[in-house]
């Protein structure tokens, strides 16, 4: 027989309020919240302006083509580019997939070789893995313990025989920026396509694919306040990159990524990327001084804390910080008010410390004391001030139990 379960008086008040006590948000790198601008430009097609942008014969259909068009065009111009070679996906996973696996295959007899790097996505690591379970031969290249490559390892090992090389824009666990001209000037001597995957940079710093040579670019809308399940694929046309599309269909987004586009999503990436161009440069300023209050603000109540990778070349909202003596699983249990990581989304549920740390040389010790911390749009300076006392206690609080387990 089911059982009815009982609640005591007020325990459903008390529930609602445990549930409306949401910790400070400092995960921006894992996903950023959707701004209700870009909502409120959604909302009407879902159920009033509904149509299928694929359906030419009537204004349902014109209606929703015209959105999507408008907001390919704002997603070009944020990026430099012509609405033309912006191929809608479902994300930067899609994207990378198709950018990573296309261009080798549609290549496959004149070059048959990847360059990749230690540090990238998983989502970039096993495409070329499962290229090289094709027979490509694939190079995955170390990173330098700053987090930055060495740019004449690379032009050692970029050949007339690679068909693309494969280096992410900024680093979501640790924020660093690659030289993304530079690596296109290296790839161009050689034939070789480059793609970058720009999820954790488009419309956070300034990106032209023009002015820097990029061939292939992958965009991930949750990034930057836009919904979950839409990004994008820049594809230059002139000289035109040559993809193989892993999707058979009815040939929408120019053959490469066929199927019925969700234009309530296309449209949100679009205000999403409009909203980047008209407010980044306040914005980028404004959370850099967050990002200093905070490092600062712990640094004035703790020792041992240790920023992992470079200082300098890195985006404005990322931290990834060590605390020696102290385990990162250990300090976010003890911080239930701060929502933070200790790396990439992806790989959240891993025991093991972060491959990305682990690929700077850094020891497996301070590895596994560091934490993520992404600010971002939405970030007081109250959630930082916050976060800086909750370090404090919190960290001082573990190293004391520490100590005083070792006597």
């Amino acid at each position: 027989m089911t059982q009815t379960k009982q609640c005591s008086p007020g325990q459903d008040t008390k529930d609602k309020a445990n549930r409306s006590a949401r910790p400070v948000y400092l995960d921006n790198q894992a996903t950023t919240p959707t701004d209700p601008r870009v909502v409120e430009a959604m909302l009407p097609f879902f159920n009033e302006r509904f149509g299928n942008a694929h359906s030419a014969a009537h204004a349902y259909g014109w209606d929703a083509e015209d959105a999507v068009e408008r907001a390919r065009a704002d997603l070009a111009a944020l990026i430099g580019a012509s609405p033309r070679e912006i191929v809608f996906t479902s994300g930067a996973t899609e994207a990378n997939n198709l950018a990573i696996k296309g261009a080798a295959r549609f290549h496959r007899a004149a070059r048959p070789h990847v360059v990749t790097y230690a540090t990238e996505h998983k989502c970039v690591l096993e495409s070329c893995r499962q290229l090289e379970r094709e027979g490509f031969r694939v190079t995955i290249l170390p990173v330098q313990p700053d987090g930055l490559i060495d740019l004449d390892l690379l032009a050692d090992t970029v050949s007339d025989e690679t068909a693309v090389v494969s280096v992410m824009a900024v680093n979501n666990e640790i924020g660093v920026i690659q030289p993304l001209a530079e690596i296109a000037a290296i790839c161009r001597e050689k034939g070789a396509y480059f793609h970058s995957d720009a999820a954790q940079a488009v419309g956070k710093i300034p990106v032209n694919v023009v002015d820097s040579g990029i061939d292939l670019l992958s965009i991930s809308g949750h990034k930057f306040y836009a919904p979950m399940g839409i990004g994008a694929l820049y594809v230059r046309r002139r000289p035109r990159v040559r993809l193989e599309a892993m999707i058979d269909g009815g040939g929408q987004e120019r053959g490469l990524r066929s199927g019925t586009l969700a234009t309530p999503l296309c449209v949100g990436l679009g205000m999403a990327a409009r909203l980047a161009a008209e407010e980044m440069p306040e914005e980028t300023a404004r959370i850099s001084g967050l990002k200093t209050r905070l490092l600062e603000g712990i640094r004035s109540r703790l020792d041992g804390v240790l920023l992992n990778a470079d200082a300098e070349a890195r985006v404005a909202g990322n931290l990834n910080l060590a605390f020696e003596g102290v385990d990162a699983e250990a300090l976010m249990k003890a911080m239930p008010r701060l929502a933070l990581s200790s790396g990439s989304a992806c790989t959240s549920t891993s025991v093991e410390p972060s491959y990305v740390l682990r690929a700077l040389g850094m020891p497996e010790a301070r590895a596994r004391a560091s934490l993520r911390v992404g600010i971002g749009r939405f970030t007081s300076e109250a959630d930082i001030d916050l976060a800086i006392e909750e370090f404090a206690a919190k960290v001082a609080s573990l190293r004391a139990e520490g100590s005083q387990a070792a006597e």
